[in-house]
Order: C-alpha cells, then structure tokens, then sequence
C-alpha cells in the first residue's frame, strides 16, 4: 500500500515574507501597554491618592486595593468565558476598554467628593473592566500573531506593559505631587483614550481561528473522500 501523501497533512503553507505575522500584532501591543500600565501606575499610587483625600484611611486605601484586585478577578474570568463562547474578539476587547476609560473618568472625578463608599464603587467597577481587559489583550494579541509561539507573543506583551508601567508611575507620581491627585489621574485618562482608539483602528486578522477552521475542512474531506474510496470496494466484494 502506498503512504498517504496528503499534501495538507505534512506540508505547511509558507508565510509571506512581507507580513511577519508579529508586524500584524504589532497594533495589538500598545493598546494592552498602555491599559496595564495605567493599572500598574494606578495600583502603585492609590495609597497615596486616597490618603491625600482621606487622611488617616490607610486601612480603607488596602481594602479599596483588594475590591479592585477582586472586581477584577472576576471582570478577568467573565470576558475569557464570553469571548470563548463569542469568538468576538475586536469586537469585546474594544467594548471593555471604552468602559475601562469610562470606569477611570468616573473614579477621577469623584475621588474627591468625601465618600469613601463612591470610592470603594467606582474603583471597583475601574478595576472589572481594567483588570478584566488583560486575557482579552492577550488573547487578541495571539490571534493577530499566529503561527507564532504564544510565549513570544506574551513576552512582547509583558514587556510593553512593564515599560509603559514604569513611564505611567513615574509621571504620574510626579503630577500629583506637583498638582494633585485630579491632573494625575487625568493623565491616566489621556492615554486610555488613546488606547481605546488604537483599538478601534486594529485590523481583526484572526489567524488562529482561521488556522483551525482550515484543519477541520481538511480534516472532513478527508474522512469522505476515504468513506468515497471504500464503496466500489464493497460492492465488488458483493458482487463476487
């Protein structure tokens, strides 16, 4: 008996040399950057921006810490188990980070209004939509660079949100001590924006998906051109 030769069994279509599948992530970096750096320079001042409000809530700073860590716990497991019942993925990465940006304006503008429980409120409901934006950015971001390793894809992503941390903590530290705790977190405001547009601008390229949809066609025609094979076989056999 003769291998099966297959062609789309062994062989893998060669990529183009002009679209490197990490330049077509590319877009899909900066707007997860800049979303986990303003959560990073934002986890690393709250203390601050909280007592410069509320002195002597050291304690209450720690628990409106731990409702964002846990808002956004569960923010993070609700967008992974809809988008992997969606497969929308432009479509609810972009959603959560317009309302990442909305959660932010809303937690900068009444930070300063004397109510710990507004507080406790809206930087739970920033901490939901922020925190739950990142499986959705990494996820995204590995559709865009598909065939590539997924732990390239991550390392670009963690390293992009790590520098625009550092930029994001530092500036923003140096904005509140020179103007206060408003302009800061306006700063933050600015570059979300800015995320949220990149978003918007992103070409939904899903490789991946476009990968495995291609491997259960093949799959499927194989089967039947191998059930179409065995049917002359079966009536000569009769026939003898």
């Amino acid at each position: 008996m003769c291998p099966d030769l297959h062609p789309s069994k062994y062989v893998q279509p060669p990529l183009s040399s002009s679209s490197s599948p990490l330049k077509g992530g590319q877009e899909a970096f900066s707007p997860l950057g800049l979303n986990a750096g303003a959560f990073y320079a934002l986890s690393t001042l709250l203390n601050r921006m909280v007592i410069w409000h509320y002195p002597g809530e050291e304690v209450n700073a720690g628990r409106i810490g731990l409702t964002i860590v846990i808002a956004g716990m569960l923010g993070a497991v609700i967008s992974g188990i809809w988008l992997d019942r969606s497969k929308t993925y432009k479509e609810t990465t972009l959603v959560v980070y317009i309302m990442t940006l909305v959660g932010m304006v809303v937690y900068t503008f009444t930070l300063n209004l004397g109510h710990l429980w507004v507080v406790f409120i809206t930087a739970g409901t920033m901490g939901f939509f922020m925190t739950g934006y990142l499986p959705l950015g990494f996820e995204f971001a590995v559709e865009l660079t598909y065939p590539e390793s997924e732990g390239i894809s991550s390392g670009l992503l963690n390293i992009s949100a790590q520098v625009f941390g550092i930029i994001f903590t530092i500036s923003q530290g140096q904005i509140i001590d020179n103007y206060g705790t408003k302009p800061g977190n306006i700063f933050l405001c600015v570059f979300l924006t800015l995320g949220a547009a990149l978003t918007a601008f992103i070409k939904a390229d899903l490789r991946r998906q476009k990968a495995n949809k291609e491997t259960l066609e093949n799959k499927l025609q194989e089967e039947e051109e191998s059930n179409t094979s065995k049917v002359p076989t079966a009536v000569s056999e009769d026939h003898l």
